[in-house]
């Protein structure tokens, strides 16, 4: 395996960030060779004591975190106002997700930053926007799904839910990340930075777009259905006789065939009325679904993959987190932390013919000492 440098190597990012926005981005960037610090609050980024359940440390925090360095500044301190503005003067990217209108309090706004320094990149990232009547409010994950409309359309018909990991977050912090990379491509073709801002909520509006035009185009938002879907039928869960849930998903009239002739052994079933074309098993749900659930209701776990795999139909288990953390298609990577080597999920990405390694999780102010020694010192000469 090849271990060239990474592509960011030799980018400084600095990064006045908490709890999960912010960190999804900052640590992406570290994964791919930019030395990332971490400033942090003297009490530290309050993620940090969100649970105990990594080895005593936050779960969030060692997932977001690794291959940074952490800084701790208090703003109100001459010296550490100095010690940040010296970093930021160095900086390739500036990320910073503290309350609108925080940092222009503070003298450093992004615009007024980029105008000292043109070549950086900076990135506000907020829940709703800078501008407008929730610009002001405070967002958190959960309170974005809910003004998002995302809980409206999650859970079963009995009422909405919440999306059980911080899907705004991310998807905001990766939103970030892409638009950084867009970024330094500009700027390595017109030597300038760029202002870059992204709200919790517009990420969240992005992915929603299928539940709003669909609102809009019938007048109706897709129905709440817990693990079926609101447009496919039969696509849902169906309890084995070994009380198991096995989901399928048939997309096509040629797999409800297979389906029929396979899975259930009813070869005829499709010219059944109600049974028919997709739209017309919608309508009919409850007695598609019912019908086809007798048979998984014969089967075990088992049988039932065996015989969907006949069929070539898409199936899944319905697991439980313990089941993900035995899954044979989980990769983990092992990321080093004050606490000891803790076993995260790998990322998503993989490069072929590369091995890259990633850096350990920072103590809070593991790095004040050397990096106030380095930006601090007298320039030479």
């Amino acid at each position: 395996m090849d271990t060239q440098a990474k592509p960011l190597t030799g980018l400084l990012v600095i990064a006045m960030e908490q709890a999960v926005a912010a960190p999804t981005c900052s640590m992406r960037l570290a994964d791919a060779g930019a030395r990332v610090i971490k400033i942090e609050r003297r009490e530290g980024d309050f993620a940090r004591g969100y649970d105990r359940a990594a080895k005593g440390q936050s779960s969030y925090f060692v997932w977001l975190n690794r291959g940074k360095e952490s800084v701790t500044i208090d703003l109100r301190d001459d010296a550490d106002r100095a010690l940040l503005e010296r970093l930021i003067a160095r900086a390739d990217v500036f990320i910073q997700n503290f309350a609108p209108g925080a940092m222009q309090r503070a003298g450093l706004g992004s615009a007024t930053l980029r105008e000292k320094h043109p070549r950086l990149i900076t990135v506000d990232i907020s829940g709703y926007g800078e501008q407008g009547e929730y610009a002001s409010m405070k967002a958190y994950d959960l309170l974005v799904q809910a003004e998002s409309g995302l809980c409206s359309v999650t859970g079963r018909a009995e009422g909405p839910g919440r999306v059980g990991v911080s899907l705004c977050d991310v998807a905001c912090g990766m939103n970030a990340h892409a638009a950084v990379l867009e970024a330094l491509i500009a700027r390595s073709i017109t030597g300038r930075g760029a202002g870059i801002a992204v709200s919790l909520f517009d990420g969240m509006a992005d992915l929603m777009n299928v539940p709003l035009l669909f609102q809009e185009g019938t007048g109706a938002a897709p129905a709440r259905i817990g693990l079926a879907h609101p447009s496919i039928c039969p696509y849902g869960a169906f309890a084995t006789a070994d009380a198991s849930l096995v989901l399928i998903s048939i997309q096509n009239e040629r797999e409800w065939g297979r389906l029929c002739s396979v899975f259930l052994q009813q070869p005829d079933l499709p010219s059944r009325p109600g049974f028919t074309l997709n739209v017309d098993r919608v309508a009919n749900r409850a007695e598609v679904d019912a019908h086809v659930g007798r048979t998984f209701a014969t089967l075990t776990r088992e049988a039932c993959a065996a015989r969907l795999r006949e069929a070539d139909i898409a199936y899944g288990f319905v697991n439980e987190v313990s089941d993900l953390a035995r899954h044979p298609a989980l990769r983990r990577l092992p990321v080093h932390t004050p606490a000891g080597t803790v076993e995260v999920a790998a990322p998503a990405a993989i490069f072929a013919g590369i091995e890259r390694s990633y850096g350990p999780v920072p103590a809070l102010g593991e790095h004040d000492a050397q990096v106030r020694a380095e930006f601090l010192a007298p320039a030479p000469g």
